[in-house]
């Protein structure tokens, strides 16, 4: 039984390594940090705007919906930097599927812009 748990030894080793440079580190950064923070940075930021009222009222909800449009299209050229780099290494039949498949995925999100343009989506007041 003492040989099958040594097995387990380098990995019982890690987390506590990672353990002790955790509470490290936590420990560290309470003792350096500034004790008396600035009044703005402990004033309530949300939303892209100062709190100023009751928190159950309507507001805006564009900020959203542009910080939502920006992930989508971020994560359009995440997909698309992969994909460039490995077309050039696919065969040629594999290539002109990938190529195409690219390009409905581009016209898909192209479509979809232009929707959100033409509904005034992306239009800041």
């Amino acid at each position: 039984m003492n040989a099958f748990l040594l097995q387990y030894l380098p990995i019982v080793i890690f987390l506590g390594i990672a353990a002790a440079l955790g509470i490290i580190f936590i420990l560290f950064a309470a003792g350096v940090a500034p004790k008396a923070p600035d009044p703005e940075k402990l004033s309530s930021y949300e939303c892209g705007f100062n709190a100023f009222d009751d928190a159950r009222m309507k507001f805006d909800v564009r900020f959203y919906l542009v910080s939502i449009l920006f992930i989508i299209f971020d994560l359009e050229v995440a997909f698309l930097f992969p994909w460039a780099v490995a077309l050039m290494k696919l065969p040629a039949a594999m290539g002109q599927f990938a190529f195409w498949s690219m390009m409905s995925f581009l016209g898909v999100l192209t479509v979809g812009f232009i929707y959100e343009w033409k509904k005034g989506a992306l239009e800041w007041e």
